[in-house]
């Protein structure tokens, strides 16, 4: 008996609603198929591809559905589509507080060139975590990093690659992965991955909103802070330090396969570009597809995506980071994207 319902089942959503659901910080209110926006034009190839490898780590509640799913992947969009009306539930995701605004930023990994000896030109340091960092908590600073002595006797000997520029450093520890081309000391490259290994454990502060405060800027985006850095070295170090927390790294070798997904996000899977977003996993879990809308200047998006990662900064039921990818490109629209945010999230029925 095939999996997907004969064609014409979207005229099937009629039953009758089921009651809302309340989760951590948010309320799920439940929906027709037909609320949500732009639902018969997304690309679903893309979108089953990325869920198919969230098949690989999913929740109790949804595992019986991966059979399912991986079975479709050879299936017609409209099969597809019409097999999501016939087995998931749409539920329009609400704040249970009002708070702020929805808003969706955007996330990215790094490709940058390294080196594994400090040069004249490479000498910003990538480490692993210190071998006391679970003792002492939280540790140095990142001002204490740079000037005292005792923290940086605990992380030599703790390097893992040198960079050119500490903005990339800071954005590498930021988005916590990246790729990096390493030039060995016998002059050969090698392709890895850094991933998150730990942090000092001090609060995060954005160089941006420190930045805005000094009234250096108006323009606090990625792009926006590398411009004021270039045209005010003299106060780079002082913008870093406004930001205490520091971020240590681990090596991970860079398959051709894993080459073609992002780094894996907190639930354990690799992230898919353009189909994996972070959330507050108290609103939504991890796994969790969902129904993204963010009609923007920059990017107008109304898609499939999945609930893969969380980060520091995103709290709340509507606050959502969306994947984008890796390299300059993919660092850009990551830099400048704040759009309105709207989230269904797809529960089995």
């Amino acid at each position: 008996m095939p999996v997907a319902p004969p064609a014409g089942a979207f005229a099937a959503d009629d039953a009758p609603l089921p009651p809302a659901r309340v989760l951590g910080k948010s309320r799920w209110e439940p929906v027709r198929w037909s609320q949500l926006p732009g639902f018969g034009a997304d690309a679903m190839y893309e979108a089953w591809n990325a869920w198919i490898r969230n098949c690989e780590r999913p929740s109790a509640a949804l595992a019986t559905l991966c059979p399912e799913v991986r079975q479709l992947s050879i299936a017609s969009p409209e099969e597809q589509r019409a097999w999501m009306v016939r087995r998931l539930q749409p539920y329009r995701v609400e704040p249970l507080q009002a708070g702020a605004d929805p808003l969706l930023t955007g996330y990215y990994e790094p490709s940058l060139e390294a080196s594994r000896v400090p040069t004249a030109s490479q000498q910003v340091p990538l480490y692993r975590p210190p071998a006391d960092l679970a003792t002492r908590r939280p540790w140095y600073t990142r001002q204490e990093i740079d000037t005292l002595p005792q923290a940086r006797a605990a992380l030599q000997g703790r390097e893992i690659a040198y960079l050119a520029d500490p903005l990339d450093a800071l954005a590498l520890q930021i988005q916590g992965s990246g790729r990096l081309r390493i030039i060995e000391p016998d002059g050969r490259i090698t392709m890895e991955r850094v991933a998150f290994a730990g942090s000092n454990e001090q609060p995060y502060r954005s160089v941006g909103a420190w930045l805005l405060q000094q009234r250096a800027l108006s323009d606090a985006s990625w792009p926006g802070i590398k411009a004021w850095a270039r045209a005010n070295p003299q106060r780079v170090q002082e913008m870093l330090w406004s930001n205490p927390r520091y971020v240590f790294f681990r090596e991970e070798p860079l398959s051709r396969l894993d080459a073609g997904f992002g780094p894996r996000g907190a639930q354990g899977v690799l992230l898919t570009p353009g189909r994996s977003i972070a959330v507050d996993k108290d609103s939504i879990p991890y796994g969790t597809p969902v129904w993204l809308s963010s009609p923007g200047p920059l990017l107008n998006l109304n898609r499939l995506v999945f609930a893969q990662d969380t980060g520091g900064a995103i709290v709340g039921a509507l606050r959502a980071d969306y994947f984008v990818g890796w390299g300059p490109e993919a660092g850009d629209i990551a830099g400048r994207l704040k759009q309105p945010l709207a989230l269904w999230a797809l529960w089995p029925r």
